[in-house]
């Protein structure tokens, strides 16, 4: 005879290993993207050269293992050993050295190798004749499903089991007990209490961590504006349109004047094709023509700054009132490229949010960044760290985080 109690013990155990290892998996991959985007992807792309190589069959390219994770933490440390390999690397890019990251353990590094890997090359997961990118899947209803259909599997062969020992028992002539229905058994009431605390709390505790957050968040836009044509295709530098970035705290959102500069010569879109997220062909030469009814501008007269109406964007980044974020104090004094913050905007035909801008996100990056003292004056009254660096008595491999300045202190941020 089966006892009830090691059948809700068996229940219960393998619910939680089913859910255990799809959080696992899940957190695993999402690990390594998230390090990838704050460390790597301001110089490295995947499947294209960039600053830096194109990290696609990186581990190939490595003989030792061991020797690539030396590399990727101190690059400059490691050229001292002679590695051939990795001498010709750096001559190769004009002896362009590469970012310190010695806070990165063996597995964060192979978090990221492992999230290159998902990476598919440009084009692999379209389908025949079309531009359009497939969007990546997510297992998780998949899971859900799974453990659905394997509760209901377990329900069904418990009432067989109870259904066979009741046959049993009229059979041998035994005294039977009492049938108590499953929803009024307390070995049941138990295991779905606990089932439905786990798994409760758990979406509970996700969700709250997830308020105020828009990660992915791709609002339409009045005019389709691409900055894959315009930051990629055509190379205009960011500052151009957001020079705030670099003046201010905020990174200010251009005027129509800055957009007339070019488009009172460019009044028809002849690059490209692009697209919508939702893979719907887009007239860039219509798109101009929005730019000039906002503009009040007729091809062929002057225009007249006066008569232009200011354009309705849909804001996409937005932090909440108690934080304190300066835009100027990262690009211009701790030199942050864009792309660690919004990712690769030079490939977005519509833009979105990149990360999730959470707290942990800011700190990690904080804790990990390295300060560049050299030829940097907003540091200047750093002596000391400069005297340490100097005498040995800090790491030079180690380096000066953000942190150690104070990057991590709370009124740094919120006031």
């Amino acid at each position: 005879m089966i006892s009830y109690r090691n059948i809700a013990k068996t229940l219960l155990l393998s619910t939680l290993l089913l859910l255990g290892s799809s959080f696992a998996m899940n957190l695993s991959a999402q690990d390594g993207k998230t390090l990838f985007s704050t460390n790597c992807a301001a110089c490295h792309a995947v499947h294209k050269r960039s600053t830096g190589p194109a990290l696609a069959g990186v581990e190939d390219r490595w003989p030792d293992k061991t020797k690539l994770r030396s590399w990727i933490k101190n690059n400059q440390a490691f050229l001292k050993t002679g590695d051939v390999y990795a001498n010709n690397l750096y001559n190769e890019y004009n002896k362009t050295a590469m970012n310190l990251f010695p806070g990165l353990s063996d597995k964060d590094i192979d978090a990221i190798l492992a999230y290159i890997k998902t990476v598919p090359a440009p084009g692999a997961d379209k389908p025949a004749g079309s531009a359009v990118p497939v969007p990546e899947g997510d297992n998780t209803l998949l899971f859900g499903v799974l453990t659905l259909v394997l509760a209901v599997v377990t329900l069904i062969l418990l009432r067989v089991n109870t259904n066979l020992r009741k046959l049993s028992i009229e059979r041998t002539g035994e005294a039977s007990e009492e049938d108590i229905p499953f929803w009024k058994h307390k070995s049941y009431i138990a295991l779905m209490a606990i089932v439905f605390f786990i798994v409760g709390g758990y979406l509970t505790t996700k969700g709250a961590m997830g308020l105020g957050r828009s990660q992915n968040y791709q609002p339409v836009q009045p005019i389709f504006y691409s900055h894959k044509v315009h930051a990629g295709t055509n190379q205009i530098n960011c500052l151009y349109c957001h020079g705030g970035a670099q003046e201010g705290k905020h990174s200010n959102i251009p005027s129509v004047n800055i957009c007339m500069n070019c488009h009172m010569s460019i009044n028809e879109y002849k690059g490209e094709k692009i697209y919508t997220e939702e893979g719907v062909e887009v007239d860039g030469t219509k798109e101009i023509q929005k730019l000039y009814k906002y503009a009040g501008y007729t091809v062929g007269k002057p225009f007249d700054a006066t008569k232009a109406n200011p354009i309705e964007w849909t804001r996409i980044h937005n932090l909440p009132d108690h934080v304190y974020f300066n835009h100027s104090q990262h690009v211009k004094a701790g030199k942050v490229q864009c792309q660690t913050c919004h990712g690769e905007i030079n490939k977005m035909d519509e833009v979105k949010q990149f990360a999730d801008l959470s707290m942990g996100w800011c700190i990690n990056c904080h804790r990990t960044t390295q300060v560049q003292f050299k030829d940097n004056g907003f540091y200047s009254i750093y002596e000391k760290f400069h005297q340490d660096l100097k005498s040995g008595k800090i790491d030079s491999t180690k380096g000066i985080t953000v942190e150690k300045i104070g990057g991590t202190e709370c009124q740094k941020c919120h006031y």
